[in-house]
């Protein structure tokens, strides 16, 4: 995996963490929702990239 997605895709995970904390801290549930969506997304993202690597290898 090239280091600028790997970085890219982390911090779109972290990015999401501190959305989804900051949401619950201040009770927006909305917030936290989106936040819980985007720690996901760059889970998903982080594990696409793996799976592509594993198969040029």
């Amino acid at each position: 995996m090239r280091l600028g997605k790997k970085t890219a895709h982390s911090a779109e995970k972290e990015k999401g963490k501190v959305k989804k904390k900051t949401g619950k801290a201040v009770g927006d549930r909305s917030l936290e929702a989106k936040g819980k969506g985007e720690q996901a997304k760059g889970g998903l993202k982080q594990a696409a990239q793996n799976i592509k690597g594993a198969f040029k290898r």
